[in-house]
């Protein structure tokens, strides 16, 4: 990208240097922009989905950055963002879905909700497995070793357990969950999705 470009990503605008590892378009392609509240679960779920799909790029960006500069400034705060998101925003992400829609789709009797509810689950224990073993070679490149995540054998299988997951969610559970919430239980689910930032701003 051109130096001096501004740039927008994770709610804060500044000065992208040339060359920066840490240049992420806020949006994915085909993807539009949404201003989602607590109010909007559904949109709220989905903006956390376009996030994640960032700090993918991102991870992506920050392993070819590295190959060619090694763990510059750049690659460490790279690598400090990623490692911000996922122990912070990523498991409240999974906690909403776990307490609010598995539950409806276990309960709603349909065979096919069940299944999904059920495989949905499995995937983000699969995927908190492979965040810790992710974590430790990001924190090894924030403290300036490079070579854990070069050659990483966890980081492909990251990206592509997260991005399937998001297609399943998006192309098939989302819209059997939401087709027919009631507004009240919308709102009831948004409340208790801010109440739970504010108590617990980290989870366990």
């Amino acid at each position: 990208a051109p130096a001096g470009v501004l740039q927008r990503t994770m709610g804060c605008l500044w000065q992208e240097p040339a060359n920066t590892v840490a240049t992420v378009p806020i949006l994915e392609p085909g993807r539009t922009a949404l201003a989602p509240t607590f109010e909007q679960p559904l949109h709220m779920l989905q903006a956390c989905h376009e996030r994640v799909l960032r700090m993918c790029t991102l991870l992506e960006r920050l392993q070819a950055h590295t190959a060619t500069h090694g763990a510059d400034e750049q690659a460490r705060q790279a690598a400090r963002d990623i490692l911000r998101y996922f122990d912070i925003a990523g498991p409240h992400h999974h906690e909403d879905e776990e307490r609010h829609l598995f539950p409806r789709m276990l309960a709603s009797g349909d065979a096919r909700q069940v299944e999904l509810a059920d495989t949905l689950h499995q995937q983000h224990l699969a995927m908190a497995e492979l965040w810790q073993k992710l974590r430790a070679e990001l924190e090894l490149m924030e403290g300036g070793d490079a070579a854990p995540l070069l050659g990483s054998a966890v980081a492909a299988p990251f990206l592509e357990a997260y991005r399937a997951h998001i297609a399943c969610e998006e192309d098939d559970a989302y819209p059997r969950v939401f087709a027919d919430v009631p507004e009240e239980q919308e709102r009831a689910w948004g409340e208790e999705m801010a109440q739970r930032r504010i108590s617990q701003p980290r989870l366990a």
